[in-house]
């Protein structure tokens, strides 16, 4: 975790505007990003904080909405949260709640309560307490309050279905690096598709063009000969193994589930030289339909291996992108 604030404060100044951090339970990742979120808060003062994501399935929705707001709050209303309904790998520990809906329908349930509560909106006492406390009826809002955090929920979409429903939800569309639709497509067309059809309904249904949306994608430039060798190790790795690939030491066994899952798809892995990388993203159609690109770091590279990967993209890639990197106190420019 301590290395994680570091690889922050390196981000930040480079220049790069956004941080993210995605959840796994029970695994020697990161379990709970918003603490985490509110340390390196008091190290950086201008990187965006992202979770990506949070699976409301498994969330207490007022809880959440308590936690978030403190942590948007107290590293200066820089939180981006983003949360999807979740897979079901943990459905047996955490279980879906009394209301007897499938795993999904559940986390959508959760996410109402929570996009309710963090905007204020009243929750109800509606039964007698056996201790003192507020009469039935009484109006309970969460706290504290941050008025801003609405417009920084993100939703983490891997199909099309889903980033429709974002899009009537009004929440912004994050796409990672796992898409799941048997459609026959390739990654990178599915990927622009869905992007299309979130943009559509989003101005469908607020009368607004779409905010930002933001991709992720395993973009590995190598400045030496030995850099290259060992990106393309990673790329092979990441398509024999799919998800598994690439496990920090002691992370759990995913044992003889498949690599990639019937009817899922892996995106590609962008390494070689930086030129080469360059030109796979200018041409790449799913990049290409999305306005900010996020840099999915392989699980298993250390502190040093990450600090080399964001300097060289900063310094050989990004410029050619149309990039430039913004620092504490500029005004921030187009991404």
């Amino acid at each position: 975790m301590r290395d994680g604030i570091e690889l922050f404060k390196h981000a930040e100044s480079l220049g790069y505007q956004g941080g993210w951090a995605y959840q796994r339970h029970f695994d020697h990742y990161l379990s709970s990003p918003l603490p985490f979120f509110s340390a390196v808060g008091q190290y950086t003062s201008h990187i965006t904080l992202g979770t990506a994501v949070l699976p409301t399935r498994y969330q207490e929705p007022v809880l959440l909405a308590e936690a978030a707001a403190t942590t948007d709050l107290l590293v200066g209303e820089r939180l981006n949260l983003a949360i999807s309904s979740g897979g079901n790998q943990f459905d047996a520990v955490f279980g879906v709640g009394p209301t007897g809906l499938t795993g999904r329908q559940e986390g959508q349930r959760r996410l109402a309560i929570f996009l309710s509560a963090i905007q204020g909106h009243a929750l109800h006492m509606v039964t007698e307490q056996i201790l003192p406390g507020p009469p039935v009826g009484t109006e309970l809002r969460v706290t504290p309050y941050s008025p801003g955090l609405r417009s920084r929920i993100w939703y983490g979409s891997g199909h099309v279905a889903s980033a429709v429903l974002a899009a009537q939800q009004g929440l912004r569309l994050i796409t990672g690096t796992i898409l799941h639709d048997n459609t026959g497509e390739t990654f990178s067309a599915y990927q622009a598709r869905l992007i299309d059809e979130y943009r559509k309904v989003y101005k469908d249904a607020h009368g607004l063009d779409a905010p930002p949306v933001a991709v992720a994608a395993s973009v590995l430039p190598g400045t030496t000969p030995e850099l290259r060798a060992k990106y393309a190790a990673y790329d092979k790795e990441r398509r024999t193994l799919g998800p598994a690939a690439s496990r920090p030491k002691g992370a759990l066994d995913p044992g003889g589930a498949p690599a990639t899952p019937a009817g899922f798809l892996v995106s590609p892995v962008f390494h070689g030289t930086p030129e080469h990388v360059t030109e796979a993203i200018l041409t790449d159609e799913g990049l290409q339909a999305a306005d900010e690109l996020v840099l999915f770091l392989p699980p298993a590279f250390g502190l040093a291996e990450n600090r080399q990967l964001l300097t060289d993209f900063a310094k050989t890639v990004a410029p050619n992108l149309g990039w430039e990197p913004t620092y504490p106190g500029e005004k921030e420019t187009p991404r």
